[in-house]
């Protein structure tokens, strides 16, 4: 989805109003009257993507300016969404924003790369609490613009005049990138996260030029540019002046001018006939209730935010649409005496501007249910969703998880309804909600408003809601609660009223009569809640295999926000009523704490912040056709028939292409050939490719995809490790194990006091890089093809479409400039899409273009696997672990791909950090059938060891020791062997683990942590410590090789091919430094190509996080080689240039061209003593505050250490290590697949429903740690790696460090557990949900839903 802002002209005033939309679902006559700006993410070339805000050749803007200079983008593809959104926000407010609102404001935006924090740290020069700190650039670049005569009169607020013509753009800045692309090179060294030295800014300058005071300058709040709109302001921040001085001055580019004909325009009436939908717009009420009556089955559409998903992603059809946008009887709010009306077109971001407005003007005790429903609404979608989104669509859309329709029913709200002819009639919302998105609505009627009565003295409104994660997602559960109390005739306080609703627990949403019952006409005291809670569970009564599942955590959720409720107005009451005990002890008001999240803190290119870098669709090529699969329904059966005639007569379409029309082989596979490229006889998962249409426009492609009809025989389908594991399915052969000293042995002798066996289980996680898997097929002469693709592996493209296509691999070429994100999802998985396409293209000569929507994408390729583990554990009485016997189960999918080689590094890796003197353990890879399982971050390393922490948890609880301890006990020391036999040179992990603990204060913050449960029985912190030790390398052998190629041009500037792919991890800037300082040129003198298999042959997968190491050590052999033959000219020329000198080699025909090749010596691969070149060590400590009622939780703080070796570039290491800690975090605390298994029967078997961002949540800004501290290790480099100036691999080795949370939430876990009584060891799986939490912070609310030794259901 592209972010765009639209400015809006307001009517009533003249102003000039700017709103963060989502392109995707608006509606373009929609925006009819309204200046769209140009600076989207992603649009086609021609519309310049984000150039109309700022560019590198006429000047940035100082949002995308500061982005950069952060480090703020590492993929690029979502770097365009995150300046719209900060620019937006900028461009809305008259003064800056605060920290808290600019972070606020990101929640609808996603990144997958770089951990949040440095497009935070970007945006916060902008806010109010450094009131000066975001004004910085664009005064000096005012200044600059004078002296190069660009300079004109001092703007206006917003940058527009009084007019709405454009003033002055003062203030744009064009920055030139510094000798390492905005990180460190050389000498500089990273302390406490932050990048020391002379090319090294992260953005505020310490102080800004005091004669732009002294002179009267102003500044404008909302552009950072001079203005008359405010008085001056002193900049007093903390950071260098270094960036001052890599801005160059440039001609700025020019705000959006909002066309003075826009203001004059009359809105008109709009029919437009359309071949889906006609499309209306009236402006009067009876011109809607007409056009209602006319066609009873049209929908109202303000944002399009519900109807538009439903046509784009359920196949909807609706012949008739109805704007409602400009009719002034839908838009209007009004405070009346005793109550709001709110218009049905009203969008939820004026509706949150008005809640507050009454607020602070009305008494706080009237607006009780505004502060509710504006509290409720914070956590509504995004911004870019509020913006549009209307109060009347959310209402009569009638879902059964809406966060509003339960606050509308206990606040007794009223909705108006209106038909043609007809008088308005009213109807209270609790009598609204008839069914599953059924409500008292007529086909020919429409809501016109609705009434929000305020509340009355001692009578009080709460709101409640629980979603896997906090910010822009859909509710697990929520509610809304009122009571209304009175005086007894003891002149006591009972309840008079009581409206308990629920939504997410029934097919609609519900009041719980019975717990109302309970509660009206008796005391607000205990046996009164106690009688609540029986009832609340008579009310809420799910059955198991109830839609959305979770039925226990729904329940207790339910009963949980009764009592949350209870103790807040019991507080209430405490301060307003005179005489009133209090019920709870001190340390039960921790339930009543409203959730409060400070902003963020923390130590630590310029083509992507202006949304010009491009992507696979991006790309426009004449005569282009474009693909749509046709896809398995089925996870297992026999194909009996396709027949493709229906789609084939659509206008548009090509052809339909299956197995039959593949002219070379059908077959291919990663390692082994056990896929097909279009599905013959039998399909063995849903989203199996079986056949391709191709047609001129996508929109016509799918469309015609959807008539192929497919017969199928279904057959037995195994989804789940434990269906695998039950019918004996398993790829054979592929199962390898390792062995050191005698485990059976040991567990017979007296060296284990103690045996413990078990098993644990973690799901999936799903890559969600932000550019989905997309390739473009080119053919050319002579059977010659092209490919643009999105891979982190061209020569594997090669090599298959070749094979497909039935040609030699020369006359195939696959090109890659950059992707975004793959995170191992595009090593391999990007294959069979690719070749779906290169078969029409190779039979119809012309180019095909195919890219999977973010659901099939998630759907049909592929994740981290799933584990399964067996364990049995050996220690003596102090915790020193003696023999450890383990089977691991990887679900595999419906072919094996890669997962042998990732259950490989699971067992190199099940050792985790600890010295374990018998070990045993044994892979197993399970055959099944969902979409087969592939590489990610870790690839099986971060499964191994998150099996041994969590039994090595176990062993802590049964010796009595704290978990930290243990774990220190267990840490390997320098020169030990492994399990597989390789030493440990240079080992780092005591120090890296002495690090953290140093940093964090762990002492002092467990004693703080202590404290703070003991005087808090609802709340809970935990404080957990964990270590990390990589192996880099490819376990298979032949793959640690690299080439590179390196041409030096006569102007002195130098070319570098390399077989690695950009994907945001850095790799380019990496070897660009490498090139620069062998040659001894400027950085800004090398250029990196894009990859390209005729460049540089047969190249390895960009992964493993070797990639730097190898490519960067190849290029080096092609400097070295280089530099000897320009050695004679250096010796005879000591004083010239590098241009001369090269140019002098040019005259005597020397080869300025060298191609570099390294392969990594000493290493054995998978089976012997040296699989790894050396090893990557972390550790980290991190805190955490649980809600034990919700299972909600917020880091609160994050210390890690990382032996990087000397570091290349720190503040590409520091990226890299935020953003692997936050994707880990994500992976065990957050992330959950839910597959239609077994234990999850309301799916469809086979199907994933968590197939997209509305059902499954990677970590959002608001999710990342509050204090979030980065150091790298000093004075230890690798002395295997002197070609990459003794660095170390960093991409892959800080995901596991996410663990620490989850450990950190399972210590407060444990704190719950132990206050209601319950003590010992417990079994929680990983992702640690809000469900699992909750359900494991066993209590008598839960008590009546599942016991405290419960085992939440979890797809593995």
């Amino acid at each position: 989805m592209c972010d765009v802002t639209v400015f809006v002209a307001s009517q009533k005033s003249g102003v000039l109003i700017g709103l963060l939309l989502t392109a995707a679902i608006r509606l373009l006559h929609g925006a009819y009257g309204r200046l769209v700006s140009p600076h989207d993410c992603h649009l086609e070339q021609g519309m310049g993507g984000l150039s109309g805000l700022g560019n590198p050749r006429s000047g940035l803007h100082p949002v995308q300016a500061r982005l950069a200079k952060a480090h703020g983008s590492q993929c690029g593809f979502c770097t365009p969404g995150f300046v719209m959104s900060m620019y937006s926000l900028l461009r809305s407010k008259t003064e800056a924003p605060t920290e808290t609102e600019i972070e606020d404001n990101l929640t609808g935006n996603l990144c997958r790369c770089t951990g949040y924090r440095p497009i935070l740290d970007a945006f916060k020069v902008f806010a109010k609490a450094d009131p000066a700190a975001y004004t910085e650039e664009s005064i000096a670049a005012s200044k600059g613009m004078q002296q190069n005569g660009h300079a004109s009169e001092a703007s206006h607020a917003n940058g527009h005049g009084p007019n709405g013509n454009a003033a002055s753009t003062n203030g744009h800045a064009k920055t030139e990138s510094s000798p390492t692309a905005g990180g460190c090179q050389g000498e500089q060294h990273a302390e406490n996260g932050h990048c020391h030295g002379d090319d090294a800014s992260n953005g505020s300058v310490k102080e800004l030029t005091k004669a732009s005071n002294k002179k009267g300058s102003k500044v404008c709040p909302s552009t950072g540019k001079p203005c008359d709109c405010t008085a001056g302001m002193q900049v007093d921040s903390s950071e260098s002046k270094q960036a001052l001085a890599d801005l160059k001055p440039e001609k700025p580019p020019m705000e959006p001018i909002f066309p003075a004909e826009l203001r004059k325009r009359q809105p008109s009436e709009l029919h437009l006939p359309g071949p889906l939908a006609d499309w209306h717009r009236p402006l009067t009420l009876a011109g809607v209730l007409k056009l209602k009556a006319e066609y009873p089955d049209a929908r109202l559409v303000v944002g399009n935010t519900e109807v538009g998903i439903e046509m784009k992603f359920k196949d909807a059809r609706y012949p008739v649409l109805i704007g409602v946008t400009h009719v002034p009887e839908l838009n209007q709010i009004q405070a009346a005496e005793d109550g709001l009306w709110v218009g049905s077109s009203v969008t939820l971001s004026d509706l949150m501007d008005q809640l507050r407005s009454l607020g602070k003007t009305h008494p706080a005790h009237a607006t009780s249910a505004c502060t509710a429903l504006l509290n409720q609404l914070k956590y509504f979608a995004g911004n870019q969703i509020r913006n549009t989104a209307s109060v009347g669509g959310n209402i009569v859309t009638g879902s059964p998880i809406s966060d509003t329709c339960p606050l509308y029913m206990a606040c007794g709200a009223t909705f108006v309804l209106q038909g043609q002819g007809m008088p308005q009639r009213k109807v209270l919302a609790e009598d609204f909600f008839l069914g599953y998105r059924r409500v008292d609505l007529q086909p020919t009627e429409i809501l016109v408003s609705v009434f929000l009565p305020f509340t009355q003295k001692l009578e009080y409104v709460k709101e409640f809601k629980q979603a896997h994660r906090r910010d822009d997602d859909i509710a697990i559960a929520n509610g809304g609660m009122r009571v209304c109390f009175r005086r007894s005739a003891d002149g006591q306080v009972e309840v008079e009223e009581a409206r308990i609703c629920y939504g997410g627990v029934a097919p609609k949403c519900i009041m719980a009569t019975n717990a109302q019952a309970a509660l009206e006409g008796q005391p607000w005291n205990q046996a009164t809640l106690d009688a609540a809670l029986l009832a609340v569970a008579k009310d809420v009564n799910i059955t198991p295999d109830a839609p959305g599942g979770m039925v226990e955590f729904r329940r207790s959720l339910a009963a949980s926000f009764l009592f949350r409720f209870f103790v807040h107005v019991a507080t209430q009451l405490e301060a307003d009523v005179e005489g009133f005990q209090p019920l709870f002890p001190d340390t039960y008001k921790s339930a009543a704490l409203p959730f409060h999240r400070p902003p963020v803190q923390g130590l630590q290119y310029w083509s992507k912040v202006c949304g010009e870098a491009t992507y696979v669709d991006d790309m426009k090529i004449h005569d282009m056709l474009h693909a749509a699969l046709v896809v398995s329904s089925r996870p297992h059966a026999k194909i009996l028939s396709v027949d493709a005639s229906a789609a084939a007569n659509k206008p548009g379409v090509a052809g339909y292409f299956g197995a039959k029309d593949v002219p070379g082989g059908n077959d291919m596979g990663a390692v082994v050939h056990d896929e097909e490229c279009f599905a013959s006889e039998v399909v063995t998962c849903i989203g199996q490719p079986i056949g391709v249409i191709v047609a001129d426009t996508e929109q016509h492609a799918r469309m015609a995809a959807r008539l192929v009809q497919v017969e199928y025989e279904d057959l037995p389908a195994l989804i789940s490790i434990e269906d695998a594991i039950e019918a004996g399915s398993y790829y054979e052969g592929w199962g390898h194990r390792v062995d050191c000293g005698d485990v059976d042995k040991c567990f017979e002798s007296g060296e284990c006091d103690h045996i413990i066996e078990g098993t644990c289980k973690m799901g999936g996680q799903e890559h969600f890089y932000l550019e989905p898997h997309g390739s473009i097929v080119v053919p050319g002469e002579n059977d010659e093809i092209k490919i643009i693709a999105s891979t982190q592996a061209p020569s594997k493209h090669q090599q298959t479409i070749a094979h497909v296509l039935g040609i030699p691999h020369h006359k195939v070429v696959c090109h890659v400039k950059r992707i975004g994100g793959g995170f191992g999802g595009k090593e391999s998985r990007s294959v069979p899409w690719n070749a779906a396409a290169a078969v029409p293209a190779y039979i119809l000569r012309r180019p095909v273009r195919l890219i999977l929507d973010r659901d099939e994408d998630m759907h049909y390729t592929g994740h981290r696997h799933a584990f399964l583990g067996t364990y049995k554990v050996g220690f003596n009485k102090s915790g020193k672990v003696q023999a450890l016997d383990c089977n691991l189960y990887n679900n595999a999918g419906n072919g094996l791909d890669l997962s042998a080689a990732i259950m490989d590094r699971a067992l190199l890796h099940v050792d985790a950090a600890y010295k374990i003197p018998h070990v045993r353990v044994v892979g197993h890879c399970c055959k099944t059938n969902i979409a087969s399982n592939t590489a990610f971050r870790g690839f099986g390393g971060p499964q191994g060891m998150l099996v041994t922490e969590m039994w090595m948890d176990r062993v802590a609880r049964m010796t009595g020791q704290p978990l930290h301890s243990i774990r220190q006990l267990n840490l390997y020391k320098e020169k030990e062997k492994t399990h597989f036999g390789q030493i440990l040179h240079g080992s780092q992990i005591q120090a890296c683990w002495d690090g953290a603990i140093n940093q964090a204060g762990f002492a002092e913050r467990q004693k703080a942590c202590d404290e703070f449960n003991k005087a808090n029985r609802w709340r809970k912190r935990g404080l957990a410590v964990i270590p990390t030790k990589f192996g880099i390398s490819f376990t298979t052998k032949f793959l640690n090789q690299a080439g590179a190629l390196v041409h030096i041009y006569t102007d002195g500037t130098v070319l570098v091919t390399h077989g690695g792919v950009e994907m945001g991890q850095g790799l380019h800037t990496k070897v660009a430094q490498v090139a620069a300082a062998d040659l001894g040129v400027p950085l800004s003198s090398v250029y990196i190509a894009e990859t390209a298999t005729d460049k540089v042959p047969n190249s390895s997968p960009t992964a493993a996080s070797a990639s730097s190491d190898m490519y960067g050590s190849a290029t080096a052999d092609a400097c070295a080689q280089l530099n000897a033959r320009l050695k004679p000219y250096r010796e005879k020329r000591p004083d010239s240039s590098f241009t001369q000198l090269v140019n002098a080699a040019y005259l005597d025909r020397v080869d300025l061209s060298a191609h570099g090749f390294y392969a990594t010596p000493d290493i054995t691969g998978f089976g012997d003593d040296m699989p790894f070149n050396y090893f990557t060590y972390g550790a980290a400590c991190s805190e955490v505050e649980l809600d034990t009622l919700t299972g909600d939780f917020q880091a609160l703080r994050t210390h890690i250490c990382m032996d990087v070796g000397s570091s290349v570039n720190p503040a590409i290491d520091i990226g890299q290590v935020e953003g692997g800690f936050i994707q880990g975090m994500g992976w065990t605390c957050l992330e959950e697949l839910v597959w239609g298994d077994k234990d999850h029967k309301w799916v469809k078997p086979g199907v994933l429903h968590t197939r997209g961002p509305g059902t499954y949540k990677i970590p959002s800004a608001n999710d990342i740690p509050l204090n979030f501290c980065v150091t790298l290790l000093k004075d230890s480099p690798n002395h295997r790696l002197p070609m990459v100036y003794s660095s170390k691999a960093i991409g892959e080795p800080p995901f596991f460090l996410g663990a620490s949370v989850f450990f950190a939430l399972k210590e407060a876990v444990y704190e719950a557990r132990k206050e209601a009584g319950i003590k010992g060891w417990f079994q929680m799986d990983s992702p640690a949900t809000p469900e699992r939490l909750r359900m494991a912070c066993a209590d008598h609310l839960t008590e009546p839903f599942g016991g405290a030794n419960i085992r939440v259901k979890l797809s593995c």
